[in-house]
């Protein structure tokens, strides 16, 4: 009854730093990749608010530019569409400068206009330049007005930077972190060098030598994984329901869920790998080289 119990109470004592510093890894690495679903997600939206306004001509109507509009709204680059009636334009100059121009201007001069929301994929200067040079064609159109060139190159810029940055940081902590576990690991196996080395001379092969120790990480990476994955589940719940609603709007469950999978199967990797190459590394040495490891 108390060999279970001394095994117990062994599994977490050599194993404990290891299922630690994987948690605290693969929660830091989550945090980064929720930050940079976040920053993608925001620049997308950010994207589909640029907007091409299509000024129509004196002799189009409202019915005309309603059209247009529906036929625009197909278009592989339209994110969304609406119309801006004659009198809807005349109400908003008269809302915006608190004058009625029509009296001044002895009638609406106001044409209809169409604005069309792009897609996040064609929201930069070269995608613009092109989309504007096909609604030019249009007859109806007299004029399109296109986002500011120079402020769609810097958000481009802007994101794409961020994203490239938090794929650096990431990759570099896994790296940094495997090498720490490495050795973590290491020193674990390195208290059972003799009984490697005393397995070989009794003809265990070196598959089954290696399981236990396999078996072992195995299940240390994926405590550790799901410690990882409860504290961030634990953390995305508090964001969505209670104190941070606008982050809440750029990482969902359905995000978050593969980054979950992600998380797992990074914690069993990293430290399945690291058992294989600290076993094998004791499975090379003779006898004598045991004392000098």
């Amino acid at each position: 009854m108390k060999k279970p119990k001394d095994t117990k109470i062994s599994y977490w004592a050599a194993h404990l730093t290891t299922i630690v510093s994987v948690t605290l890894l693969l929660l830091l690495v989550g945090v980064i990749t929720l930050m940079g679903i976040a920053a993608g997600n925001a620049a997308v939206e950010l994207k589909q608010k640029q907007q091409v306004s299509l000024i129509m001509t004196d002799s189009v109507t409202n019915a005309q530019a309603d059209s247009l509009m529906k036929r625009l709204a197909k278009a592989p680059y339209a994110n969304s569409a609406r119309v801006i009636t004659r009198e809807q334009a005349l109400a908003d100059w008269n809302e915006a400068t608190g004058e009625d121009v029509s009296v001044i201007a002895g009638g609406n001069f106001f044409t209809p206009e169409v604005e069309i929301s792009l897609r996040a994929a064609y929201a930069c200067p070269d995608s613009v330049k092109m989309v504007t040079a096909r609604l030019a064609k249009f007859p109806e159109v007299e004029e399109v007005v296109t986002p500011d060139a120079e402020m769609l190159t810097s958000m481009d810029n802007f994101f794409s930077r961020t994203l490239l940055v938090l794929g650096v940081v990431a990759l570099a902590m896994i790296v940094i972190s495997f090498v720490l576990i490495n050795n973590t690991v290491l020193l674990t196996i390195y208290s059972r060098r003799f009984t490697i080395h005393t397995m070989q001379l009794v003809g265990a092969t070196p598959g089954f030598i290696r399981r236990p120790f396999v078996v072992n990480n195995m299940l240390s990476g994926l405590i550790a994984a799901l410690i990882a994955c409860l504290l961030l589940g634990g953390a995305l719940e508090f964001v969505v329901s209670t104190q941070m609603p606008d982050l809440a709007n750029y990482i969902s469950w359905k995000e978050a869920l593969p980054v979950g999978v992600g998380l797992i199967a990074v914690g069993i990797g990293i430290c399945v790998l690291s058992a294989l190459i600290a076993t094998n590394r004791y499975l090379r040495k003779d006898y004598d080289e045991l004392f000098l490891s």
